[in-house]
């Protein structure tokens, strides 16, 4: 495992980051394909003999229920000082007024209800899910800083945004003298490219820590086009993802069909291989329910793609509309 500062920050972590969406009690929240705690904690303990030490998961993930298993893991499995655990807060938690948003009084109740579930005093990072369109940019970054001058979090980071919205939540942290977002975790893969118009140079200018999700398209580019898996006949939010660009999408996962029989390689490594070495990508955050899925992505840091490779894998591309945001 190689490691890498995040960002600007002095923070190392693992090149790779496990994605812990797919652990969580089925019968809890949205994700009826997500993995129960005893089928989850051998795939968390690999992750670690691998050299991970960076591990990502949200309070809405299977009603909470993906913090408590990650939490009761990683204390059994590693001393807390040497994991990153990241967490994040915007979406619903409970019906109602408050119940969901970035306000003062959501981020405040919901930075408590994490750490119970994690079992620990703080988190590393502490990302806000989405942008709220509802609630004032300052009032969430000055309770985001009051949350970090409380030491419940080490550095926060957001999550699918437009450009323009990022660059605001900079300019008015640094205006104030708030902490400051330390990473973005944005939609990026062979099959949505979108984030390199203006997402990822602003990133690279102003030296954020970029951690992209679904760097293998929920693994639409690891199979064949027509081939369907239990996770992709029940998520909701992936079938939105590729309906209009069916058609060139299809394309560009024939050419990592390709390009993996050419080098004898898995098509996942192929795939996030050309992730790790898009500029600007610290931590691609992988997820895992079959042992080789960890195995593809450790073995994925040590390819290499040649400068005809990812253009072959390019070219199908078309412009796709903006999304993931949602």
């Amino acid at each position: 495992m190689d490691y890498v500062k995040l960002g600007r920050t002095g923070l190392d972590v693992s090149r790779l980051c496990l994605g812990c969406m797919s652990y969580g009690a089925p019968e809890r929240g949205n994700h009826p394909w997500s993995m129960g705690e005893e089928e989850s904690r051998p795939f968390i303990r690999k992750a670690l003999d691998l050299g991970f030490n960076f591990f990502d998961t949200a309070n809405v993930y299977s009603d909470g229920s993906s913090e408590e298993i990650v939490g009761r893991a990683l204390k059994d499995f590693a001393r807390r000082e040497e994991v990153v655990i990241a967490t994040k807060v915007f979406n619903r938690m409970h019906a109602g007024p408050n119940g969901a948003g970035l306000s003062r009084k959501a981020i405040m109740t919901e930075i408590d209800a994490s750490l119970r579930r994690l079992g620990t005093d703080y988190v590393d990072l502490y990302q806000i899910h989405r942008f709220d369109y509802q609630t004032p940019i300052e009032e969430t970054l000055e309770a985001l800083h009051d949350v970090v001058k409380a030491g419940k979090a080490r550095y926060i980071g957001a999550s699918s945004m437009h450009a323009w919205q990022f660059a605001k939540a900079l300019y008015v942290s640094r205006l104030n003298g708030w902490t400051r977002f330390s990473t973005m975790q944005n939609y990026l893969n062979l099959l949505y490219r979108e984030e390199e118009r203006e997402m990822l140079p602003l990133c690279r200018e102003e030296g954020i820590g970029v951690i992209p999700w679904s760097p293998l398209a929920r693994g639409r580019l690891t199979r064949d086009w027509d081939e369907a898996s239990a996770r992709s006949e029940t998520d909701e939010f992936g079938k939105t993802l590729y309906a209009a660009t069916a058609e060139a999408d299809r394309r560009v996962v024939e050419a990592v069909t390709r390009l993996a029989k050419a080098r004898g390689l898995p098509r996942a490594q192929v795939a996030l291989a050309w992730v790790l070495q898009k500029s600007g990508v610290t931590a691609p955050i992988v997820g895992a329910t079959k042992p080789h899925h960890l195995d593809d992505a450790a073995a994925a840091l040590a390819v290499k793609l040649s400068p005809e490779e990812v253009a072959d894998l390019e070219s199908a591309y078309v412009p796709h509309a903006v999304m993931g945001f949602k």
